[in-house]
């Protein structure tokens, strides 16, 4: 297949890209900067430089590629090209009060794509993630994974929502509990409250979205794509 990556240097970009190199896919990626530019050829994926919001740089392209990841333009394919296959990377925090998010459906609605949504959990991997020195649910290689299993089978996974995550859950307190005793710190430990004065509003929703419950099982992968993390 010919794929392009948007966002090819960045931390879910990447790994992904590098996935479909190793399964022998031919690869381009998009990134800004010509630094990164050669990071990328170093990694067998050809450098595309622009911007996802001006695609002046690599719409022309899409009428020779078999799958876009993260954005599409089907109007400059011609008429008897298959459908091109376009993956929108979501979240597993659109559970719960949002599970109508428009942007998910009018994807996996699109009568003229290989439509397909994937909602990553929490990230960790590498170097680059947030939660690295946390906790998180999914690793950003197992990810990629994904990606490319969606890809080669379009087919049958186009219209679909899969959740990237672990399929087993993780308690806290049984996490700090471990902690305590490999650390050999002085229990026990204690949760702090969110922040809740009004000047600080930004880093209360951060807490609150870090302390939520997830209860994910990536059925729907495992059986379809068959993917495993």
């Amino acid at each position: 297949m010919r794929v392009l990556v948007l966002g090819a240097s960045g931390f879910i970009g990447l790994p992904i890209a590098q996935a479909f190199v190793r399964a022998g896919h031919i690869v381009y990626g998009l990134t800004r900067s010509q630094q990164k530019a050669k990071q990328l050829a170093a990694e067998e994926i050809i450098p595309v430089i622009g911007e996802t919001s001006n695609p002046s740089a690599w719409l022309t392209m899409v009428a020779t590629l078999d799958v876009i990841i993260d954005a599409a333009a089907q109007k400059y394919r011609p008429a008897h090209a298959p459908k091109l296959t376009y993956i929108y990377t979501s979240g597993t925090w659109v559970h719960g009060e949002n599970r109508k998010d428009i942007q998910e459906q009018r994807v996996i609605r699109n009568p003229v794509l290989n439509g397909i949504v994937i909602r990553p959990a929490l990230l960790y991997g590498r170097s680059g993630s947030l939660l690295a020195p946390l906790y998180a649910l999914i690793h950003c290689d197992d990810l990629a994974e994904m990606y490319l299993l969606a890809s080669e089978k379009s087919a049958i996974a186009a219209g679909q929502i899969f959740d990237a995550a672990n399929d087993f859950t993780e308690n806290a307190d049984d996490v700090l509990h471990k902690l305590l005793e490999v650390s050999g710190a002085k229990g026990p430990f204690e949760y702090i409250e969110p922040s809740n004065c009004e000047s600080v509003r930004t880093v209360l929703l951060y807490e609150i979205a870090l302390s939520t419950t997830s209860l994910l099982r990536p059925y729907l992968a495992r059986s379809l794509l068959g993917w495993q993390p």
